[in-house]
């Protein structure tokens, strides 16, 4: 096991050593419906990451992605974004039938600030939804409908840190691992990498939506 220094423990302990004093709007900036500005960010977001809990507590955070705008504000309260092809695994759709807190983070590409949005979700299979959020004339077959409870924007610093919209900064693509290394490494199969790649190169072509 790890040794550390200290471990924090306490709430008191960790406010002691990050204060509140001079981050007032760190605190009052957070609403429980979506104002105009968070249907605006929402609107531009191509990207949101989806985080669920399971009743055993593991946690699961989803890339979900689509043209800008793809998440529904049905009204100030609600979201509802479409499930496109996966992998079946559905861990998200698992976890919300058994604890319905979500969290959601919305990213704009070149853009330095987050929008974070949580609440309960529920999944649905509904025809006007399905129709109203097909693309290519491909209907989902379920979504996920957000009963918003909390939202606020999060500030640019990680992002700026991180230079993720500066490409002068990116490694070069080939040097991180990808998902047909990832299958050779754990599954038993017998195939090469480039046969597990082609493979994986063939779904995404066909199965967008």
């Amino acid at each position: 096991m790890l040794t550390v220094d200290e471990e924090i423990t306490s709430v008191s302990r960790l406010r002691e050593l990050l204060p509140t004093e001079g981050f007032t709007n760190t605190f009052l900036k957070v609403t429980d419906q979506l104002n105009v500005v968070a249907r605006r960010f929402i609107a531009n977001a191509p990207f949101i990451i989806v985080a669920t809990k399971s009743s055993e507590g593991l946690i699961d955070v989803s890339p979900k992605g689509d043209p800008a705008g793809f998440v529904e504000v049905y009204d100030n309260k609600t979201l509802i974004i479409p499930d496109r092809l996966g992998n079946h695994r559905v861990d998200g759709f698992q976890n919300i039938l058994e604890d319905p807190n979500v969290a959601i983070l919305f990213i704009v590409p070149d853009h330095g600030d987050t929008l974070r949005v949580a609440g309960k979700a529920r999944i649905v299979k509904d025809r006007a939804i399905n129709e109203r959020l097909a693309i290519n004339g491909k209907e989902p077959l379920l979504a996920m409908v957000v009963e918003v409870q909390e939202a606020f924007m999060h500030c640019s610093k990680s992002l700026i840190r991180s230079r993720l919209w500066y490409p002068d900064s990116w490694p070069a693509r080939k040097t991180a691992p990808t998902l047909a290394e990832w299958v050779l490494e754990t599954v038993a199969r017998k195939q090469t990498l480039d046969e597990v790649q082609d493979d994986h190169s063939a779904d995404e072509r066909t199965r967008l939506y």
